[in-house]
């Protein structure tokens, strides 16, 4: 059976095996012209726009991904330049906050010293105030003593006031001179 029996009841043999009719290549080679012809009119042109567009949108993408890049680098200078901006204005604001701090101090202390100077004044006028108030008691209280003591003595009482305050007044001024004396002696 070296043979293939074809469908009409012919023998087929040799090369007519390997090869087909011409028929079926001639209708084999139109509707392969008829293929071509439907792709190359229709499918080609959809393909290569598709290509283009997606083409441009690559390079589109690229495009963008570079101004990124470049954007990117120019908010970083900008970035940079504030901060170091800030960083100026910081120390700025620290320098004058420490002249702040120090002017506040120094009126601080003139402040204080005023008014330690004013509170001195105050108490070395009130301290003379409440010394002349005891001298002139003390002198009322010597005075009256001393004339006690001198009507004690005599034995009478002293009528002339009058008199009784000049010897009282001049027996204090002796007093207060001989202690002033004593004084100017001590610290010579």
């Amino acid at each position: 059976m070296n043979q293939i029996i074809a469908a009409s009841g012919e023998e087929v043999g040799g090369l007519d095996v390997v090869f087909p009719p011409l028929y079926e290549i001639f209708w084999s080679a139109v509707v392969l012209l008829v293929l071509l012809i439907i792709v190359g009119k229709f499918a080609l042109p959809r393909l290569y726009q598709t290509l283009d567009e997606r083409q441009e949108k690559i390079a589109e993408g690229l495009g963008a991904a570079e101004k990124a890049k470049e954007d990117r680098a120019a908010a970083a200078r900008e970035r940079d330049e504030l901060i170091r901006q800030a960083q100026v204005d910081a120390q700025g604001i620290r320098d004058a906050a420490h002249e702040d701090a120090k002017r506040i101090i120094q009126a601080a202390r003139s402040e204080a010293q005023d008014e330690s100077a004013r509170i001195i004044d105050t108490a070395e006028r009130q301290i003379l105030a409440e010394r002349q108030a005891a001298e002139i008691s003390l002198r009322s209280d010597v005075g009256l003593l001393a004339s006690e003591l001198a009507e004690k003595i005599i034995g009478e009482h002293l009528k002339d006031q009058e008199l009784t305050s000049r010897v009282i007044d001049r027996f204090l001024d002796d007093l207060e001179a001989d202690s002033a004396a004593a004084q100017q002696v001590e610290t010579r």
